[in-house]
């Protein structure tokens, strides 16, 4: 079935369930995000009564858009993988060695269907832990239906774009969400950095789609990433601990005071 007849069958159904679309535009300008597969995703969800109006985008990442959404009062975040564009190899790192995900076929779509379970059962763990992360709702296929975090329809600004009054408090905050997730929740966020910290009226942590848990066989070296990145943001802004110290505390491992184990990266990952 062609995406036109598809999206034509979508927006009588959509009709017929009374649900609001504000911008179809934007829901239709993109084949690399509304291919087939996401619009009956997407449609199944509405069914489903989980979603009750859809609105504007709000993202736009290497990986996944977001829209903004609602069901009834409540207002969502709809984050849709992109599965025609997806970066297979990148993906691939953080789920292969995950015993959660193991068995998967290594397909892009396999891949990116596995990502965004994978996401959903990130944010369920640390959420459930009582970390600052969105509350989950439900995944179908390539979509996952979570909190939204802002206000007025926009979302909270970046931890990079913000003037902290108290660098010093909220590097404290930040480095006690990369022990809580390890040690409450058992995961590590994996890719964790001032792009996808979130602050509004709190601390909030996105993006926990790579998140993986401590018998990963890359886990500790993502872990010396997360730290690494989080003190190069603030070493310029408030004293920062040393990294070897920080690593100490989150895992109970002690690393030999002369090994230089912790490096920083260059740059974030692509």
């Amino acid at each position: 079935m062609s995406i036109d007849r598809i999206e034509n069958r979508f927006d009588r159904k959509i009709a017929d369930l009374g649900i609001r679309i504000r911008d179809m535009d934007q829901l239709k300008v993109r084949d690399d995000v509304f291919d087939e597969i996401t619009l009956l995703s997407l449609y199944r969800l509405v069914h489903k009564k989980w979603i009750t109006a859809i609105g504007g985008s709000i993202s736009t990442g290497k990986e996944a858009n977001v829209f903004f959404g609602e069901r009834d009062a409540t207002e969502l975040a709809i984050k849709i993988y992109r599965i025609r564009t997806a970066n297979f190899n990148a993906m691939s790192e953080y789920i292969i060695g995950d015993r959660r995900f193991s068995g998967i076929r290594r397909t892009r779509k396999d891949i990116v269907f596995a990502w965004t379970r994978k996401e959903f059962s990130n944010l369920s763990r640390a959420h459930e832990a009582g970390l600052p992360v969105p509350e989950p709702f439900i995944w179908d296929r390539n979509i996952l239906v979570m909190e939204f975090l802002g206000e007025d329809e926009r979302p909270y600004p970046q931890l990079r774009s913000v003037m902290l009054e108290d660098p010093g408090d909220v590097y404290r905050e930040i480095m006690g969400f990369i022990r809580d997730l390890y040690q409450k929740a058992g995961l590590v966020h994996a890719d964790l950095s001032e792009y996808n910290i979130l602050f509004g009226d709190r601390l909030h942590v996105i993006d926990m789609g790579q998140a993986v848990t401590p018998d990963h066989p890359r886990a500790l070296h993502f872990l010396v990433r997360d730290i690494a990145n989080i003190n190069r943001f603030f070493e310029q802004k408030c004293p920062v601990r040393d990294e070897r110290e920080i690593f100490s505390d989150v895992t109970g491992i002690a690393l030999p005071e002369r090994k230089n184990t912790l490096k920083r990266d260059e740059g974030r990952d692509t």
